[in-house]
Formats: C-alpha cells, structure tokens, sequence
C-alpha cells in the first residue's frame, strides 16, 4: 500500500466513525427523563429540535461530500497532508454541532432533577410572561437552567451561536443561590431585559439619544460612562417596570460585595459601578412609582457602604454620576423608540398595574383567594409578593413556600394547557374517538392545596 493509499483509507475510516458518531446524537425527546411538567414549552422544543436536525443534516452532507472527494479521482492525487487538512476541518465542524448539542442538553439535563425541575419549567412560564408585549415584539421561547454564581445570565434569541447558526430559544443561567423567592425575579427579569431591548432595538436608540445630550455638557464624562453601561442599565429598568422594589431590593443582594468590588470601577465592564447601580435602580423606581420605599432602600444602601475613606478621584466621579441620574431616568421613562410607535416603553410595559398601594392591595386577595392568585399573571404575582417582603407582611419562608408551590401550577398548568391544544387538534381529525375524554386539568383552586 503506498503512502497515499494508506493516509486515504485511513482518513476515510476515521471520517466513517464520524459518521456513526452523529448517528449518536438523538433527540432530546428521546433520552431526557423529565416529567411532563419539568418539560420545555412545545414551541422551545420544536425551535432547539429544528435547528440541531437542520445542523445535523448539514454536517452528514459535508461529510458524504468529502468521502466521495476522497474515494474520487481528485482525492486519490492528493497529497496526504492534503487530505489531513480536509479531515481537520471537517473534524471541527463535527466538534461544533457537539459543541451546540451541548449547549441546550446543559439546560435540559437538570430538568430531570426532583423540584427543580418543574421549578425551572415553571421559571420559563414566568419569563415569558416577562418578556411579552403584544403589539410591539414577537417573543421566542425562553428556557431557564441553574448554574453556580451569584448572578444571571443569558443567550439571546436570534444570536449567534459559537461556530455559527442563529439560536433558535432565549437561554438563561439563573443563579442556584437565588431558588426560590422573589428575589430571583430580579436577576431573572433583568436578563429577560436584554432580549426585549434587543427585539426593540433599544440599545442603539438610546444611545443616540445620550449621544445628544452629551454635546457640549459639563458632565460629559458621567454622559460618556451612561452611554457605555446603558445595555445593563436598560435591562435594570425593564426589571423595575416589571417588579418594582423587588426588582431592587434583589439588586442589592446580587451585588453586597466586599467594599473593594463595590466601588470598582472596571473600564471593560458594561456594568455600572455596584454603589451607582443600585442607587439609578431606586431613582428608576421612584419614576415609575413614586413612593417612600425609594428614599429608605437607597438610604440603606448609602449605610451600607458610605462613602469614607474613598479617594478624592473617585468620590467626585460618584457625585458627577449621581447628579445626572435624574436627567438619565428623565431620558428612559420619556424616550419614544420608533419600534413601540410613538409610546415610551413605560407605557407599552403598562406599569399602571405595578404601582405599589395597588401591589400592597391585591396581597390580602391574594392571599385569601387561592384562584385568584392562580389566575394572576406570574410577573404580576411575583411583584404583589416582593412587596408583601418590602412591607413586612409576608415572612421569606411564606414566600418561600408559596413561589415553590406556585412555579410547579404554572409548569403544570402550561404542561396541560399544551397537552389539551394538541388533543383538539386531533379531535378535529378524530372526533368519534377523543369526544369522550375527560378534562385534563383539575379545578385550579386545587392545585396548590
């Protein structure tokens, strides 16, 4: 055997294990252990299982394309080096599918696990409803995972993944420490922030609009930090409208870190400086519903960490910032993107229903009404029980227990909900068959007994 013949069966064998490795590689629908309820949404599932068939299919063409070159007249000349930089490459589009498989499979895995896995289910529920605003975006679908850490993060929708294709689902990390309480809301809405900034096309518009203001104003360089952080700091509004103080008070247990970190200021980190951050956040908050909580949290926050022993430098740079948050908050609450057609995002976000007498309100029928909690919406239900933590009428273990027992209705209710449109679909095409079957979903009021 010459050289050539041998580094081409060689090649070629190793590209047929290839083969019979993606072969491997099966539907999650197939090899994932989850209960029902611990399930992703019928439009995640199909949007993840649509795109890794389409990668897969891909890769198999790619594959069948270079065994033929090989076996060909033109891959029988080539070189062996030739033929190892084609089988190299062709090595690192397999990796990427894997690579890709991996990235939803991290996610799906733990629905498997007791609790939690219903748990995140029913965090999909609640991100999704944090992320609608009919009329303005048409929301992908959301699935939720835990990860070590502190804080949140997400995978946009509509992005790029690593080694290309676009992500067909809103993947995000939200902290283990945060499970469960309405604190998560926090660091859970904050990231649904980013992808309805992103649909919106808020980002951009915003910083055209800081970009104005900054022309010749003294505090050009509070205007230049704005523009730079405004990605994170929309998010943090789209929290706040979403949740109010709970959107807050979350915030500062994310960031309480040692003094050092609080006040670091990291030119490469789009985030706002901890100490500045949580105060924008109450000012945002006291826009969009005036109330006394605003003063005390901020405050308290100021307590936390004074400002005593900062140097000069950096105690002017705060105070800059500081004075032009009101004109920042001014600029969020009144800016009008062309994609919500002339309203401020206030106004598409209706945070009319948010405001905090009516929140401290609607707890006692909350609380006394198990349906009507049930039927509430799960943004709505997560503000109306920060509050109640703000107010001190609802203690961590109640809400502890109540969040738990409402994410498993909300995973439940979506799971049935599901299971009842597909089942009236083949109705339609089998009416004699399925007239006769009993409803799949108990009285609601039931649920969370």
């Amino acid at each position: 055997m010459t050289p050539g013949s041998f580094a081409a069966w060689m090649i070629s064998q190793e590209t047929r294990a290839l083969l019979t490795r993606l072969d491997r590689i099966k539907s999650f629908a197939l090899q994932e252990t989850m209960v029902p309820a611990a399930a992703l949404s019928v439009e995640a599932q199909s949007a993840i299982e649509r795109y890794l068939v389409s990668r897969r299919r891909e890769l198999r063409t790619h594959v069948q394309r270079f065994l033929e070159w090989l076996e060909g007249p033109q891959g029988q000349r080539a070189s062996p080096a030739e033929v190892q930089k084609r089988f190299v490459l062709l090595r690192l589009r397999f990796n990427v599918v894997l690579g890709q498989f991996d990235i939803f499979s991290e996610a799906l895995c733990q629905r498997s696990e007791t609790d939690n896995g219903v748990w995140l289910a029913g965090l999909d529920v609640v991100s999704q409803d944090a992320l609608a605003l009919p009329g303005y975006l048409q929301a992908p679908p959301v699935v939720c995972y835990l990860a070590r850490g502190p804080g949140a993060a997400i995978r946009r929708a509509r992005t790029r993944l690593p080694g290309g294709g676009e992500n067909p689902v809103a993947i995000i990390r939200v902290p283990r420490e945060r499970m469960i309480g309405s604190g998560i809301a926090s660091s859970l809405f904050h990231e649904v922030g980013h992808q309805g900034a992103a649909l919106l096309d808020l980002v951009p518009s915003l910083r055209r609009a800081i970009r104005e203001v900054r022309r010749g104003v003294s505090e050009e360089r509070a205007w230049h930090s704005w523009e730079r952080w405004i990605s994170e700091i929309v998010a943090d509004f789209w929290s706040v409208a979403r949740v109010g103080i709970t959107s807050t008070q979350g915030l500062m247990a994310v960031v309480s870190l040692p003094r050092a970190f609080v006040f670091r200021r990291n030119e490469h980190d789009p985030h706002p400086m901890p100490w500045i951050r949580v105060l924008l956040s109450s000012a945002m908050g006291q826009a969009l519903f005036p109330h006394g909580q605003w003063a005390r949290v901020s405050g308290l926050w100021e307590e936390f960490y004074p400002l005593d022993g900062l140097n000069a430098g950096v105690r002017a740079e705060l105070a800059v910032l500081r004075e032009t948050i009101p004109a920042l908050v001014e600029l969020l609450v009144s800016h009008r993107p062309a994609a919500l057609r002339g309203r401020t995002l206030p106004e598409a976000l209706d945070i009319r229903s948010r405001q905090p007498a009516r929140l401290t309100a609607l707890y006692p029928e909350f609380r006394t009404r198990r349906a009507r909690l049930q039927s509430a919406r799960p943004s709505l239900v997560f503000a109306v029980l920060g509050q109640a933590r703000a107010d001190g009428t609802l203690t961590p273990e109640e809400e502890g227990e109540a969040l738990a027992s409402l994410l498993k209705y909300w995973a439940l209710r979506s799971t049935v909900d599901a299971s009842e449109i597909c089942a009236s679909v083949a109705r339609t095409r089998a009416p004699a068959v399925l007239s006769a079957r009993p409803p799949l979903l108990p009285q609601r009021s039931t649920l969370l007994n």
